[in-house]
This record gives C-alpha cells, structure tokens and sequence, in this order.
C-alpha cells in the first residue's frame, strides 16, 4: 500500500495493491502497518461506521463535528467514482484553509484518513456511488455542523462543468454557511485541542466483551 501526505496537515491517501484475477479481484482497502508508518500512530477504535449511496451529481458536505468531541474518518469508495474533498478547518492549524481532493474510483481504490477537526465533502460522478466510512465517535446529530462546499474562499475548482456534471446539494448544505463566518461566530474547532483529542484516540483502550 502506498501513502501520500495531502496538502491538509494530517490528512493521508492510500493507495493499495489491486491483485485481479478471472474471478475478480481481491484488495485491502486498510492496512495497519502501512498505516501507522504513515501516521506515526494506529488507526482509533472504531465506533461506528457510515455507508451512504449518491446517484451522479450529488454533492455532500462540508460536513465536520463540534470539537470537542471531534472524530476522526477513514473513507473508502465502495462503489462508484466521487472526488473526496478535505478542508481544514481547524483555527491555528498551518494548513487553515486549505483544502486537497482525491480521485476514489474502482480502478486504484484509494482511500483517505481525517484526523480529528477536518471538513469533510466528497461529490459523485457516477450513480449509485457508494462511500463507506469508519469512524471514532457516535452521530449525535447536534454536533454534526456543515460549511458551504461553494464557499468561493475554499477555491474548490472541480472541474465539474467539464465533466458534465451538475451539482445536487441538499437543503442543509445549499443554506451552509462560509468558513469566514463560521470562524466570526466561533464555531470551528481549535487546532491544538483537535491535535490532542487525535492524540487520545490512538492510547483509547479497546473494550473487552464479558
């Protein structure tokens, strides 16, 4: 598996072996050491994880959760084709601002890792789009907050036209508002504390079942 530091401080890509045969194919979508290679510590406990399926077009996102509690992502596109977009939000962060984008497809499989206090966004290219997602925490739908993928200070340039395809955003997500203003109002998460709270993730004990 190959890893790749993206523009965002702490955001990693993943690309793993594809291994093709007349059956079909077999690959690792999560692979623990090359993982903490890359990151310098393992993957958090899993408490949840998300599966969410797009038809062509829509687009999800900037989504983030109130830090503290923060979680952190690891994305994988189980089917289809998206671009997965990561913003940093993160106040204080040397990368505030700044956002990267990955091809997820059916050809390399890649994935990507969100540390704590990241946006997230991703868009469909393809019906039936399936993103699948492992996460640190639990939804708790008051600290799910979600900032406008269309915010022209993110500089998102997509390429979207020349792709034919038309933005679908849900009602939330059309009414988002900008980073600047979320910032104003101080509602995004502070970089230091996001940093330690990533940092607890990996020394979490795992449960033993009784």
């Amino acid at each position: 598996m190959q890893a790749r530091k993206l523009a965002v401080e702490g955001a990693i890509e993943f690309t793993p072996r594809v291994f093709p045969d007349d059956r079909g194919m077999f690959l690792s979508p999560y692979q623990e050491e090359a993982f903490v290679e890359a990151n310098g510590a393992p993957l958090f406990r899993v408490a949840q994880t998300n599966h969410s399926v797009s038809k062509r077009g829509v687009m999800r996102g900037v989504h983030y959760t109130v830090t503290p509690p923060g979680v952190a992502k690891y994305v994988y596109c189980a089917r289809g084709k998206a671009l997965d977009i990561v913003v940093d939000i993160r106040v204080g962060s040397p990368t505030f601002g700044k956002t990267d984008v990955v091809l997820m497809d059916q050809e390399t499989h890649r994935t990507m890792y969100f540390p704590v206090g990241l946006g997230h966004a991703f868009v469909a290219l393809e019906d039936d789009t399936v993103m699948s997602y492992m996460i640190s925490g639990t939804y708790v739908p008051r600290n799910e907050l979600a900032l406008s993928v269309l915010d022209p200070a993110l500089e998102l340039n997509l390429g979207l036209g020349d792709l034919g395809v038309d933005p679908i955003l849900s009602e939330r997500d059309t009414v988002a508002i900008t980073l600047a203003e979320a910032k104003e109002r101080g509602l995004l998460p502070d970089y230091a504390t996001s940093l330690e709270l990533e940092r607890r993730l990996t020394e979490a004990p795992v449960p033993v079942a009784r």
